[in-house]
Parts: structure tokens; C-alpha cells; sequence
């Protein structure tokens, strides 16, 4: 009986939060200040815990399943992602500091571009990565 009620509250918060992340970890592909890898796998971890159906779902995304999959079994992401990711980065940083006139923010905003540049950057290619055959 407690058992069944331990997985009932799991249920009710993990399954909200969950949610959640994964709307963070979309919301952060385009905005740059928000990171979307460690969103996107708490969600993983959080429905994991309390719902096969939507981690399931989740990993068999078409759209963020594989980059989930990969990240979670190899710690790689692949040459295109990254290309994407730094592009994507800057063109909005770009935009956000010509529009902005406070130089702390414009400094702030650079600083922020510069350290998930190199975040991004550290993380393997998974083209690098030996996968087993």
C-alpha cells in the first residue's frame, strides 16, 4: 500500500516536471541563455522514473530522441548539432546586443556566448566516438 502511494507522488511531481523540462530544453534550442542539455536529460531521468510511455516517447522523439540517446550512451553530440547550436547561439546573442544599449548586458551576453561556445565545443563529436558494431 505505501508502495503504490510512493509511485502515485512520484507520478504527480515527476510527470509535471518533466514536462517542464522538456519545454525548457526546447525554449532553450533557441534562446541561448537557457541550456538545453541538462533539461532534456532531467525529463529523461524524471519520466524514466515515474512513466515508461512518456520516456519512451521522449527518446523515440524524432526531433530530440536521437540527440537524447547519443548524449545519454555516447556523451557526444554530432558535427551538425554543433554547427547549429554555435550558429544559432550567436545569430541570436548578435541580434540581442545590437538591440540592447547597456554594456553590462552586452558584456553579459558575450560572456554568456563565449563559455557555452567552448561548452559546446568540449563535448565529443560523435563521429570521434567509437560505437560497437
Amino acid at each position: 500500500m505505501l508502495m503504490q502511494k510512493q509511485r502515485r507522488i512520484k507520478k504527480v511531481i515527476f510527470i509535471p516536471l518533466g514536462i517542464i523540462c522538456v519545454a525548457l530544453g526546447i525554449i532553450g534550442i533557441v534562446l541561448p541563455v537557457l541550456p538545453t542539455t541538462p533539461f532534456l536529460l532531467l525529463a529523461a531521468f524524471l519520466f524514466y522514473r515515474s512513466s515508461n510511455k512518456l520516456h519512451d516517447r521522449l527518446l523515440n522523439s524524432k526531433i530530440l530522441g536521437e540527440y537524447i540517446s547519443n548524449y545519454m550512451k555516447y556523451r557526444a553530440i554530432h558535427r551538425k548539432l554543433k554547427i547549429l547550436a554555435i550558429t544559432t547561439l550567436w545569430i541570436s546573442l548578435s541580434i540581442s546586443i545590437v538591440l540592447v544599449n547597456i554594456i553590462f548586458v552586452r558584456i553579459f551576453l558575450i560572456t554568456i556566448g563565449i563559455a557555452v561556445t567552448v561548452h559546446i565545443l568540449h563535448i565529443k563529436t560523435l563521429e570521434k566516438v567509437k560505437t560497437p558494431n
